[in-house]
């Protein structure tokens, strides 16, 4: 394990052999409620003759991070989380409690897992998207940037609703996926699409509302037409 300056690691937190924490890096935060009930039973006067990081490690549950991961700068992951083996965060990456990842997943820069998520293994979520709490994302699952999913069908309301992504969906850059539907395995869902419906395995949408226009099978092949084409780019 490698350490860089300024982490802070709090509660029973274990880490994996071989893995990088970058420096700024805060493992183990404790929940709102706890931070809360720390404040609310401490004096002000305690808390400021206390190191306050003390305090949080005394509360927090800690997570599990697992071997060959490397967490990047600015990266806040809350107690109760877990980190399979060779994942990787991007810059100020926030992953709040109760979150599972699954091995080999790629999590962007300014990313936000918000809570109780659910996530399989070698999934790859891109730079700034948003997942609030009750999504469900299978294994092997691309999500390009800045894609938004949400929770509550009717704003702010008490009810909030489960959202499950299954393996093998791409979801294209810009998308949004509205509460309580399901995309099934290896649909795929084009860039700036608005998916208010569930979509069956296998099949292709877009647009605003997102309607199905070819299938994953033809997908592909024009996805392999396209890579045909010599790239202009020296990095490739």
């Amino acid at each position: 394990m490698v350490l860089g300056k300024e982490v802070f690691i709090y509660g029973t937190t274990k880490i994996g052999a071989n893995t990088l924490i970058d420096s700024g890096v805060t493992l183990g935060y404790p929940t709102r409620q706890k931070v809360l009930k720390l404040l609310s039973n401490e004096t002000e006067a305690s808390i400021q003759n206390t190191d306050f990081h003390e305090l949080l490690d005394r509360i927090s549950d800690g997570v599990e991070i697992g071997q060959n991961c490397i967490i990047r700068r600015g990266t806040i992951i809350y107690e109760n989380v877990e980190l399979g083996n060779n994942c990787e965060t991007g810059h100020n990456v926030l992953i709040r409690e109760h979150v599972s990842i699954g091995d080999g997943c790629k999590i962007g820069s300014h990313t936000i897992i918000d809570g109780y998520v659910s996530i399989g293994s070698s999934t790859v979520i891109q730079s700034a998207v948003y997942i609030p709490p009750k999504v469900i994302i299978g294994s092997r699952v691309f999500i390009a940037p800045r894609v938004v999913f949400t929770n509550d069908r009717y704003p702010p309301s008490s009810r909030l609703i489960e959202t499950v992504i299954e393996d093998d969906v791409v979801i294209g850059a810009n998308a949004t996926i509205v509460a309580g539907i399901r995309i099934g395995k290896g649909a795929v869902i084009a860039a700036g699409s608005v998916v208010t419906k569930s979509v069956e395995p296998y099949t292709v949408v877009a647009g605003i509302p997102a309607k199905p226009i070819m299938t994953r099978d033809e997908y592909e092949r024009r996805k392999k037409e396209y890579e045909k084409a010599v790239s202009i780019f020296p990095w490739r």
